[in-house]
């Protein structure tokens, strides 16, 4: 018989439901920031979806794993599990069978093979995406401005027109991409403008292509992995700027032309690949350039199928190839229990994003020279990648994100205040850098919150939408970062950095204000759930017009 250890033990309605106690706001506050169990496999609170009855972990002696998440392998579970079957055109219903089992090596090794064929390539483009945005913090510290004749404000202005088109393009390309299908979507002013249009949709459309492939216990790390690699990028790309910059008055050129045009056809080539070697789904795998036989065999993808539908049933709603309508897209943007994190969106990172966004120049500022100046940002990415992977995990592990939000603003509190405060000079150049490392490498919870994003969407169709109007949000708080540091203010920045000071105390006030609100939903659907005998819970299944998170059995995870 199988351990008890290789089995997923998921919770109970009751515990899956993130419940606080009601006597009082703050109490219930204080509560919800308790550590909660980490088993919530499912965001559903229905019992068939969770119950996993631990007398049947040896089936048949084979050792094989129940899996009761969304859909009992038995029809005689609650008998509620009618109500989640996928919907015919689903790219994997052939694949759907409720009592599919398999054990949990079985699982993992698949998991595995995720990783490296679809994780791992995702992040590769990430990389490649990031290098080519990117390289302007490097062509900074090569002089770039002055050899265009620009100062910091024109700098300011070029960045907002990149975010802003790269904010524009974000929402359509999502629209498109979920008709088309992610995997196929893929002077300085107006290169900016090009660059941010064209690169805009990439993000979103990576995030909802992950969801295909992994449960929502897995995406978190997975997408801490994706963000890794953009930090990875500033490590390489300070290498790669150190060697390249050094080709500075090659055929006449500049060592910052030479960055954007090496690194820019890096990128072009990987984006040929991707277009050949993405499938569209775990179960569209063949191809002449995958193989004709595909990634998975018919067994790994009966596996790959049921375990994602019945962690959530919500991914059977739609096809990939399916388009958002008009009016599913109007019912996504009015959806209101999204807005607490499309709002967090504006202004979480803004505090960041200004430090990161001026590294360069603020090391230049100390009289480092181009080459040392791309060496000293290394020790900041580094941080940045290891606090990013840690927390993300550590969300999951003690089931509590928003705990973890706060934290990366009491993390730049006493370091904005520390550069607000140093006195000027060189004799603290290197105090300065250090506070400035520690800002650039701060706890980035940006994984958290877009999985937080995909997670509670409890739907196809809200998950498409929200993922890009939450990365627009963050987006948007790129430009307001951009036009807080101005040039009357350098090399110190007083000004700006009263206004980050500003923005933390906010952010802390409103992640206090979404916490309590998703532990106060939470609260008040599982009293009136709990309360529904089980003839009760079937009829509003089977009745009911609630649609994704707005249903009854639906939990928010926060």
């Amino acid at each position: 018989m199988a351990s008890k250890g290789d089995f997923e033990v998921q919770a109970s309605a009751h515990d899956l439901a993130q419940s606080t106690p009601r006597q009082s706001t703050l109490r219930s506050l204080l509560s919800s920031f308790a550590r909660q169990r980490p088993n919530d496999a499912s965001t559903f609170a229905s019992d068939h979806f969770t119950r996993t009855d631990t007398s049947e972990e040896d089936i048949d002696g084979k050792g094989l794993k129940p899996e009761l998440g969304a859909l009992g392998h038995r029809s005689d579970v609650n008998g509620l599990e009618q109500f989640y079957i996928p919907i015919d055109t689903y790219e994997g219903r052939h694949r759907y069978d409720p009592r599919a089992t398999w054990t949990s090596e079985e699982e993992r090794a698949l998991i595995r093979r995720l990783d490296i064929r679809v994780c791992a390539y995702c992040c590769l483009m990430f990389f490649c995406l990031q290098l080519d945005r990117g390289n302007i913090s490097q062509a900074l510290s090569d002089d770039m401005l002055k050899d265009l004749g620009l100062n910091t404000n024109d700098y300011n202005t070029g960045q907002t027109i990149f975010f802003v088109s790269f904010l524009a393009a974000e929402l359509p390309s999502q629209l498109v991409s979920k008709k088309l299908g992610p995997d196929n979507w893929a002077t300085f002013f107006l290169t900016r403008s090009l660059l941010g249009i064209i690169e805009g949709g990439f993000i979103p459309d990576v995030i909802l292509y992950l969801s295909y492939f992994y449960k929502s216990k897995e995406l978190p790390i997975r997408l801490s992995f994706f963000w890794g690699a953009y930090g990875f990028t500033f490590i390489i790309s300070a290498f790669l700027a150190y060697g390249i910059l050094h080709l500075g008055g090659v055929n006449g050129m500049h060592g910052w032309q030479w960055l954007f045009a090496l690194e820019g056809a890096f990128t072009a080539l990987l984006g040929i690949l991707s277009w050949f070697y993405l499938p569209p789904s775990p179960y569209q795998t063949a191809s002449w350039f995958r193989g004709k036989n595909g990634w998975f065999t018919e067994r790994e993808e009966i596996i790959l199928a049921n375990r994602i539908i019945r962690d959530d049933p919500s991914k059977g709603d739609m096809h990939n190839r399916q388009a958002v309508t008009p009016r599913l897209l109007w019912e996504a943007l009015k959806d209101y229990d999204m807005w607490p994190i499309y709002l967090l969106g504006f202004t979480w990172t803004t505090p960041n994003q200004c430090v990161n966004a001026y590294l360069t120049l603020i090391l230049r500022s100390l009289k480092f020279d181009p080459f040392e100046t791309n060496l000293l940002t290394v020790p900041a990415y580094v941080l940045f990648i290891l606090q990013l992977v840690f927390w993300t995990w550590f969300s999951e592990r003690i089931n509590n994100r928003y705990l973890i939000i706060l934290m990366c603003q009491i993390w730049m509190f006493p370091l904005l205040i520390g550069l607000e405060t140093l006195p000027a000079g060189m004799a603290h150049a290197w105090s300065r850098y250090a506070l400035s490392v520690m800002m650039v490498g701060f706890p980035y919870v940006h994984a958290i919150l877009v999985a937080m994003t995909s997670r509670n969407a409890g739907s196809v169709r809200t998950r498409t939408v929200g993922s890009a109007l939450y990365n627009m949000c963050v987006q948007t708080s790129n430009i307001i970062a951009s036009n807080i540091y101005r040039d009357p203010d350098k090399p110190l920045y007083r000004t700006g950095n009263k206004v980050l000071l500003g923005l933390v105390a906010w952010n802390i006030v409103l992640i206090l204000s979404s916490k309590l609100y998703y532990a106060t939903r939470n609260a008040q659907r599982d009293k009136v759930w709990q309360s529904m005998t089980e003839a009760a819970r079937a009829q509003y299944l089977a009745t009911t017009t609630d649609k994704g998170n707005k249903r009854l059995d639906f939990r928010f995870v926060h």
